[in-house]
């Protein structure tokens, strides 16, 4: 079974539409939401996450595993999300194995150049579209 680690934080609500959207597909995998805070988590955890936890270790502990890791650009940014990513919640997920999918939201002084800009919804339409051809 394929493991999706969904990595949000702040309100979750990038975090919670791509736990909607995921858990329509077809498909043999489990969705383990990591919040950078209970906001985010329980916002996941409601939108149909099998489950989830909150804050620096559990990022660390599910990025060892995980198959796909999807979630804004600032998942693999240190002090990013308003400072919610530390640097070790960074390079669990940027040195994890897994494949990343990562929405290019230009927020918290991290600007995705070369890219055009597209609403949270096309940006979720997107990532299901990588993540459905990498599982």
């Amino acid at each position: 079974m394929k493991k999706i680690v969904v990595v949000d934080g702040q309100g979750g609500k990038i975090g919670s539409m791509l736990v909607s959207r995921l858990k329509a597909e077809e498909g043999t995998f489990e969705i383990c939401a990591v919040g950078t805070n209970s906001i985010a988590t329980s916002a996941m955890m409601k939108a149909g996450a099998d489950y989830g936890a909150t804050g620096e270790n559990p990022a660390v502990v599910n990025c060892r595993d995980a198959d796909v890791i999807v979630g804004p650009v600032g998942v693999v940014v240190a002090d990013s999300m308003a400072g919610e990513v530390t640097p070790l919640m960074a390079a669990a997920a940027g040195q994890s194995a897994a494949d990343k999918v990562l929405l290019p939201v230009n927020r918290c002084n991290n600007y995705i150049v070369g890219v055009r800009e597209m609403t949270v919804a096309e940006l979720i339409d997107a990532a299901i579209k990588k993540i459905r051809s990498l599982i």
